[in-house]
């Protein structure tokens, strides 16, 4: 079995199970982002580094490259690394809008440089993504990956619009991670082949990934996340485990998300994993994960390649497992 130090494990499934094409197309990758972030003076370069060397499992380019397959041109791995630069980006900027200390562990942008910087910051990474396209002359890719962008400000928005209202209804919860998250995955699919069943099962899994994050918020352990348990609950993000053990637990309604500090965000994990949340949002997230995989019928894909998208989506799953 090959080895890829440094890469998650759902990730390296799906290298090891490849054709030697895309661990090389994911290396091309990996080279156009280290790229970035220079000529654009010392500090956004510093910055920048930092943001990439932090890692990621970078799920959203492989996407991209998958649904290209191995027949696809440089125009497939600049979008791969065009729509991590994207990803990369909102994370400095969510950083920065919750003052987040850590990120996967580590020390953020806003945290070592401040907010200025780190905002600065993502406004670079932000321009290079679209900049890359258009270097390619691809209007179809930046029309996707616009319509994507407008998605995740529109979501973000939404967020903190609901932030701190324990009130918030589930469907509300669910349009906020369509347009937070899965959005992006199912441009990511489109990016590669723009076609409707890879389109649906990149925003299957997409939400999906996102009810595991935030079964993962209240779950912990801190060492595995990187962050503190109920950073979601201090930062006054109202996710499904707490709106559904708020169903479950009505006097959870009455706890001021203001007040919590990080003893008080631990009580209120445990009431939510007492209450069975976490199981119903695991239940629906493997669900989702199905859809998306029934979803892969119409696309016409070979055995091989199929494969590959089936680890992709046990992958969402078992790192949660």
């Amino acid at each position: 079995m090959t080895r890829h130090s440094a890469v998650p494990p759902p990730v390296t499934a799906v290298l090891d199970a490849s054709s030697a094409w895309l661990p090389a197309r994911l290396g091309r990758v990996e080279e156009i982002l280290r790229e970035q972030g220079g000529g654009h003076g010392e500090a956004l370069a510093a910055d920048a580094a930092t943001t990439l060397e932090a890692g990621g499992k970078r799920l959203r380019p492989m996407l991209v490259l998958l649904c290209a397959g191995e027949k696809g041109d440089e125009g497939a791995v600049r979008g791969a690394a065009a729509i991590e630069l994207i990803h990369m980006a909102t994370l400095v900027h969510d950083d920065v809008l919750d003052a987040a200390p850590l990120r996967r562990g580590r020390p953020t942008v806003a945290a070592t440089s401040g907010r200025d910087r780190a905002t600065a910051t993502g406004d670079l990474l932000f321009s290079r993504a679209f900049a890359l396209l258009a270097a390619s002359r691809d209007g179809r890719s930046i029309e996707l990956l616009s319509a994507a962008s407008v998605a995740l400000a529109r979501g973000e928005l939404a967020q903190r619009q609901d932030a701190y209202d324990i009130a918030v209804g589930e469907e509300r919860y669910l349009e906020r991670c369509r347009l937070k998250t899965a959005a992006l995955f199912e441009c990511a699919c489109r990016l590669g082949r723009d076609e409707e069943a890879l389109g649906a099962f990149g925003a299957s899994i997409g939400l999906a990934f996102q009810l595991l994050d935030d079964v993962l918020d209240v779950s912990g352990p801190p060492e595995r996340t990187g962050k503190a348990r109920g950073t979601d609950l201090l930062d006054g993000t109202v996710t499904l485990p707490l709106i559904l053990a708020a169903e479950r637990d009505p006097a959870i309604r009455e706890i001021e998300l203001r007040s919590l500090d990080p003893a008080g965000a631990e009580r209120l994990c445990d009431r939510i994993e007492a209450a069975g949340a976490l199981r119903e949002v695991r239940s629906r997230a493997l669900e989702m994960v199905a859809e998306g995989k029934r979803r892969l019928a119409a696309a016409g894909l070979d055995p091989e390649t199929r494969k590959l998208f089936d680890l992709v989506a046990d992958g969402v799953v078992q790192r949660y497992s």
